[in-house]
């Protein structure tokens, strides 16, 4: 059984401003974007975004905090 990815329109657009206006990203966030990038109908903006926020991640740039969620 395979389990599919379901984007909210706009969320990753979301994300990104929050995320780069705070520093600061969930796991859960985090784990969300690797499995985004799987889905094929990503526009390239919605992949550079991604690509962008899991590089910050990895070079320590942005702080992985264990919260529920950075959205409010």
């Amino acid at each position: 059984m395979q389990a599919t990815v379901s984007l909210i329109p706009g969320a990753i657009s979301e994300l990104f401003a929050q995320t780069t206006s705070s520093g600061c990203i969930t796991r859960a966030d985090q784990y969300g974007l690797m499995a985004a990038m799987l889905d094929e109908s990503l526009t390239e903006d919605e992949r550079a975004a991604i690509d962008r926020l899991l590089r910050a991640c990895y070079r320590g740039r942005m702080k992985v905090v264990n919260e529920l969620s950075t959205l409010s």
